[in-house]
């Protein structure tokens, strides 16, 4: 992680913690009778003054004390398309921070998820698989996403099936410098493996091809070694204060994990019936403690895609509403009113200015 985003992050806590300091101070205000006092002395302005800065002075004592030696730092999860790389991470934070489905290029943006562990918070950065095969500008600007991403984090997670090697991990590998020291290799799908020993081959063969500094078999839908795969993280990471407060689990707005969650539920209910070009935006938000109404679009890129979404008599566009819905509520813990509409924009994948307004940058 670069030094200027560490200060962005710290600069962050910070200001939460000036904010939340002026707040006392002026709730202090307030009891000691400021509203009643006609005019305000010097001396009295001085005396105040003096308070609020002895407050702020102290606004480190609402931070949670953090123990000698504790570990903070950014991960990269990288991999092929589809070999488990969301997954691992929901499953590791504990929380729902990226969506999954069978087909490759389900995420496309970098995800933020974090997990405070007592000597250690990990701030995972979920990238898209990188794209060979399919050339765009929304393919390419994910695979911008990942370069970039290897050259800003303090661990990578480089995750290929225990299937064994294929073309696609070979490509993602090449990306990584030869010389790196910080790079975990997890064997994930490991519950698909009937012979455990098979995977000793599969591991000496791994090293041969890069010199990962350590080799973790995992199962992310099993929750298997998980741990032990945080454990070899850790190792990697810079002693610092955390850079996110420890009940944080992701920096996505509810907007945005609202917009991911109906956009899994599109690819996962049309499988093989609507290729990639289809996003999500949300147009309406409005929010009370007890209920949300969402309303929002799914944008296909051709006519003939349109159909495909509804479905016969608007079957296939309810049930993603109604699955959407559900998970929604689920988040947000209250009521959700949610109404999915169909948008044609025609190739707004290979668009800069369309996927600049649907948010890929």
């Amino acid at each position: 992680m670069t030094e200027e985003k560490k200060i962005e992050a710290l600069q962050a806590q910070a200001e939460t913690h000036e904010a939340q300091a002026i707040e006392a101070a002026q709730a202090f205000g307030e009891e000691t009778g400021e509203a009643e006092a006609a005019e305000e002395t010097e001396e009295d302005q001085a005396a105040r003054d003096a308070a609020l800065e002895a407050m702020l002075a102290a606004s480190g004592s609402l931070r949670p004390a953090v123990p000698e030696g504790f570990r903070c730092g950014y991960v990269a999860v990288v991999g092929r398309p589809n070999v488990g790389k969301s997954t691992l991470i929901n499953h590791i934070i504990g929380e729902k921070v990226s969506i999954t489905s069978k087909k490759p290029q389900t995420t496309r943006n970098r995800v933020l998820g974090v997990v405070t562990k007592p000597m250690a918070q990990f701030v995972f950065v979920d990238t898209p698989g990188f794209q060979t095969k399919v050339k765009t500008q929304l393919t390419r600007r994910m695979n911008r996403s990942v370069r970039s991403t290897l050259a800003e984090v303090d661990a990578v997670v480089f995750v290929i099936e225990a299937l064994g090697w294929r073309p696609g991990d070979l490509e993602v590998l090449s990306l990584l410098p030869r010389d790196a020291k910080n790079v975990i290799l997890a064997v994930n799908k490991t519950d698909l493996s009937k012979n455990r020993d098979a995977l000793l081959p599969l591991m000496a063969e791994s090293m041969s091809r890069y010199p990962f500094t350590a080799i973790v078999p995992v199962s992310a839908e099993k929750n298997r070694q998980l741990d032990d795969l945080l454990a070899e993280i850790e190792k990697l990471l810079p002693e610092s204060v955390p850079y996110f407060d420890p009940d944080l689990f992701t920096d996505k707005s509810p907007r945005f994990l609202a917009a991911e969650t109906i956009r899994e539920k599109a690819f996962r209910l049309l499988g093989d019936e609507l290729p990639y070009g289809i996003a999500v935006t949300i147009d309406k938000w409005a929010e009370t403690d007890e209920e949300a109404t969402i309303i929002a679009t799914l944008i296909v890129e051709r006519e003939s895609h349109k159909p495909i979404v509804i479905g016969e008599g608007g079957a296939k566009l309810r049930e993603i509403s109604r699955l959407a819905r559900a998970d929604i509520a689920e988040m947000l813990g209250k009521r959700v009113y949610l109404e999915v509409w169909v948008r044609v924009r025609r190739g707004w994948s290979d668009d800069v200015k369309a996927l600049k307004t649907l948010g890929y940058d």
